[in-house]
């Protein structure tokens, strides 16, 4: 990662204004503290709304996705990260939101394989902790 990211400081774009093409470097400035992915013109940050015109929406065209915008990209992350096993309290922090109910109830997406496990998990932690019954012996 960090070679590419030597690589992008590297590189240049050229955009059209009006009949002429203009230069820019990708990164205009590559100080440590610096953002690693800045607006062409000025170094700044890139505005959201560009940056899902510009390369989101192209992207998502290209795997056949006919709708895609940033509340999508939140709820797949969302349900991705409760699917693959994280606490939904560290879910809650990177979403940034004030109560859990909010990223459960709202954000993370039941999926039919999801339910499935849970069941299975729940199937093998009863299995597991429930003690077994002692046959009696009647004389």
């Amino acid at each position: 990662m960090i070679a590419r990211i030597h690589r992008l400081k590297a590189m240049t774009v050229d955009v059209k204004a009006g009949n002429a093409m203009r230069n820019y470097k990708l990164v205009k400035s590559s100080n440590p503290d610096d953002l690693v992915f800045q607006s062409v013109k000025e170094g700044k940050p890139m505005r959201d709304n560009n940056i899902l015109k510009r390369f989101i929406k192209p992207a998502a065209h290209r795997v056949g996705l006919s709708f895609v915008n940033w509340q999508c990209l939140r709820t797949s992350h969302t349900t991705w990260l409760v699917q693959a096993g994280a606490d939904p309290k560290s879910v809650q922090g990177q979403m940034r939101h004030s109560r859990i109910s909010t990223t459960m109830d709202i954000y993370a997406q039941i999926v039919p394989a999801a339910q499935r496990q849970a069941i299975a998990k729940l199937s093998d932690f009863v299995n597991e902790s429930v003690p077994k019954p002692v046959p009696i012996l009647v004389q």
